[in-house]
């Protein structure tokens, strides 16, 4: 078995752009987004990258509490996560401590008798994995090859509806009520995230985004915006922008990773190593 040489082998190298915007009807934002990236190549190997979205939910008190709240635990304890953590057991843990981070929210004494709920997604990257951990109906995408595939299912009373054969997709994403949420973080003291692995290829991108702009974009849309050769603060923008032109009727929020290159590895017992090229 070959040990990884840090100094020799290459590395997951990735381009990353994120932009927000209040919509057209909002007069404050309740989304938020936040991220990890690594200092150092060591640092890519012992925690890897992360990427988060949250959309606190309209209708209830303090939405931008609830995101921000949520994004603050899970970026700054996946900083603090000990090096060489798995990454699909540490996802969801960091998510259930935002989770209770949020919950607890509405017990503080400014905060007493306010109730606040916010999604969340987020993605982690090490090597030539990603995992994607996501409660509510924020989302990601995967864009490979000019195609645009959604990894997580939202947790909405539509979506179930769906999969159970009495909604059609059409009737589904037509639906007045598409936007209630069925699991969200912050109104239980537990919460169960969906988690996804995925396999990693140069020239990947993954977008995570708000409803504000899936519910006004197609797939190919997003595909066509993302797959352009331009920096990725401005297709950022681009999508955003895009998404408030067609609707605008919530605040709309995106970040879009772009995958340069990865380091490919084997795992034995729990540690990495070399595969032959």
């Amino acid at each position: 078995m070959e040990q990884i040489n840090e100094a020799a082998a290459p590395m997951l190298d990735v381009q990353f752009g994120q932009a927000s915007d209040f919509g057209k009807v909002r007069t404050n934002n309740e989304d938020a987004m936040g991220s990890f990236v690594p200092a150092s190549r060591h640092q890519a190997r012992s925690h890897g990258y992360l990427f988060a979205v949250a959309d606190g939910v309209g209708g209830m008190d303090l939405g931008e509490v609830a995101s921000a709240t949520a994004i603050s635990v899970i970026t700054e304890e996946f900083a603090k996560a000990q090096a060489g953590t798995m990454l699909i057991s540490l996802l969801p843990r960091l998510i259930q401590h935002a989770n209770a981070a949020v919950h607890d929210c509405t017990l503080a004494s400014e905060y007493r008798g306010k109730k606040m709920a916010t999604t969340l997604v987020a993605c982690a990257l090490r090597y030539d994995q990603a995992i994607v951990s996501h409660v509510g109906d924020s989302r990601c995408y995967l864009v490979r090859g000019g195609q645009c595939k959604q990894v997580t299912q939202d947790h909405t009373w539509v979506n179930e509806q769906r999969k159970l054969g009495l909604l059609t997709a059409s009737e589904a994403a037509e639906s007045d009520s598409r936007h209630i949420l069925i699991r969200s973080l912050g109104p239980q003291m537990f919460v169960s995230p969906d988690t996804t692995a995925l396999t990693l290829q140069p020239d990947d991108v993954l977008v995570l985004c708000s409803d504000g702009l899936h519910d006004s974009m197609s797939n190919s849309a997003i595909a066509e915006i993302v797959s352009q050769k331009k920096p990725m603060d401005e297709i950022a923008r681009e999508l955003v922008a895009h998404a408030v032109e067609i609707d605008g009727g919530d605040n709309t929020t995106a970040q879009v990773v772009r995958i340069r290159a990865v380091e490919q590895v084997g795992m034995y017992r729990g540690r990495p190593y070399r595969l032959p090229s």
